[in-house]
């Protein structure tokens, strides 16, 4: 297999990369990725030799055309994304631009090369999100009803997606993912956000509606279900991918501190975001009953030995802390352009 990874740079996308040439060592796979702030080429440290790196935008057609003539690319995995809830409500075009035109534009490069398969990485929160209260769960035929322009934005790449597959045949797949964690996670997102302040003796800075959940899922158990999409995934399909298990935001603050052996003192409660979705949480009994995925890592386990990785990889995340655009907890108000606070 000649492959295309979009977004290599990026948490899941490198994790992605490092886990296909671990098993597949035979193909040949390519990282693309445009080096955001939140794009870090040192993620791909430890595999570069055994792949090759391009440094371009997604958005960019003559580039993508040349990347996929030039390698004879057959499949694409698209993790190419602006990921960050509290930076779209900041800079809500750059999001739109990346997440839509540049799905876009990438799907039409692959339809004229002639992929064999084209697979897109979404998100939960293209659903919307749920009372805290309710029974209810995502299905793959839940409407959409994005409420933030993160979540709109990686909407309407499904839908991009899912036109040229009805428009012009593209062979494409598409996964909707629960909120991963691992390493090599930028240091915005909550989990390593709490993790970096609390090694630093620094305020864990706690939205105010502390209870809202999310389900939690491990990167390596995301890599595995890629993979047999890939591999066995039906042409034109939808893939829920969850864990099942959920945990609140105080819920990951206590874990977190008690894992860095740090005082309940440091939780600090700060403004919500605008739009902050209460729940979300994953119906995936189809990747499971249809192609034998199930999740691996036990949460309590993943999250103890994802902090322990940011503990033993200081020099990986601290000179990543100041590229951060968004300064927590500093919401001035929901139709502000001031800065604000995001996980």
């Amino acid at each position: 297999m000649r492959l295309l990874v979009t977004g290599a740079a990026g948490f899941i996308g490198s994790n992605f990369v490092r886990y296909w040439i671990e098993r597949h060592g035979d193909d040949t796979v390519v990282a693309l990725d445009a080096l955001t702030y939140a794009g870090n080429r040192p993620n791909l440290i430890d595999v570069e030799d055994r792949c090759s790196f391009v440094h371009g935008d997604i958005g960019n057609l003559d580039l993508m055309t040349e990347v996929l003539t030039e390698y004879q690319i057959d499949v694409i995995v698209n993790f190419a994304a602006e990921s960050h809830n509290s930076l779209a409500i900041l800079d809500p075009a750059r999001f739109f631009r990346t997440n839509v035109l540049g799905t876009q534009t990438l799907a039409e490069a692959a339809r004229r090369h002639g992929v064999s398969r084209f697979h897109h990485i979404s998100t939960c929160e293209v659903y919307g999100d749920l009372p805290l209260d309710s029974a209810e769960v995502f299905t793959e035929s839940t409407p959409y009803r994005p409420r933030t322009p993160y979540n709109a934005s990686k909407a309407g790449a499904d839908h991009a997606v899912r036109a040229y597959a009805e428009t012009f045949g593209l062979p494409a797949t598409i996964t909707n993912c629960c909120n991963n964690y691992g390493p090599y996670q930028f240091p915005e997102k909550v989990i390593p956000l709490f993790t970096t302040k609390a090694l630093n003796d620094q305020p864990l800075p706690l939205y105010a509606s502390t209870q809202n959940r999310r389900e939690w899922l491990h990167v390596d158990d995301h890599c595995r279900a890629v993979e047999l999409v890939l591999q066995h995934g039906e042409v034109g399909e939808t893939y829920n991918v969850g864990s099942g298990v959920e945990a609140s935001i105080e819920e990951i603050a206590d874990a977190v501190l008690a894992a860095t052996g740090r005082p309940q003192s440091l939780k600090e409660i700060v403004p919500d975001r605008p739009g902050h979705d209460r729940r979300y949480l994953l119906d995936s009994s189809k990747i499971r009953t249809e192609l034998g995925w199930e999740p691996t890592v036990p949460f309590a386990e993943g999250l103890a030995a994802t902090v322990g990785w940011y503990a033993d990889h200081r020099s990986w995340w601290e000179p990543l802390v100041d590229r951060a655009p968004v300064l927590e907890g500093a919401w001035v108000g929901p139709s502000t352009g001031g800065p604000g606070s995001g996980s």
